[in-house]
């Protein structure tokens, strides 16, 4: 045995996977490594590690493959072992989870006209935001800055002998 990791695992190819360490439902870590390894314990009790696909959201796998718990774990995520599937925080009070998807989705859908929107909750509805055009924001930022900035003077050593 080379250190932490039986000779047979190290000759052989590794396949690697994304796992996600729950504690109390609540997804605290996410890591790359391969099944094996995870289970031999390092890591803590491999019962708490449940497996997660970087290429899934929404129920959907992006690449055509098949999707695994709905969505990739992030930080901060819920399992729910009933659905099988990993779940984002509640971003606003009001959203209501998607039960296909597992994702929050608004009351009210957000407008498709090609503007951006940002979601009000205290008037649950979609407020269009409207970035600042950059010659206003330069103008704002030379208006802010003082005319004059103090300027050292450069002090003059005496010459080593």
């Amino acid at each position: 045995m080379s250190g932490l990791i039986p000779e047979p695992l190290l000759s052989k190819e590794f396949k690697l996977a994304h796992f996600a360490h729950i504690t109390n439902g609540i997804v605290t870590n996410v890591i790359v490594i391969e099944k094996e390894v995870l289970d031999l314990g390092h890591w803590g009790d491999p019962a708490e590690w449940v497996q997660t696909s970087y290429n899934t959201s929404g129920g959907k796998h992006l690449l055509g493959g098949v999707p695994l718990r709905k969505n990739y774990a992030g930080l901060g995520y819920s399992y729910d072992t009933q659905r099988d599937a990993f779940i984002p925080p509640k971003p606003f009070a009001s959203w209501v989870l998607d039960e296909e998807t597992c994702l929050w989705n608004a009351p009210t859908a957000m407008p498709t006209d090609g503007k951006m929107y940002n979601w009000d909750e205290a008037t649950t509805s979609w407020i269009e935001f409207v970035p600042p055009v950059v010659e206003e924001v330069v103008e704002e930022v030379v208006a802010e800055t003082p005319a004059e900035a103090p300027v050292e003077t450069p002090v003059e050593t005496p010459a080593a002998e």
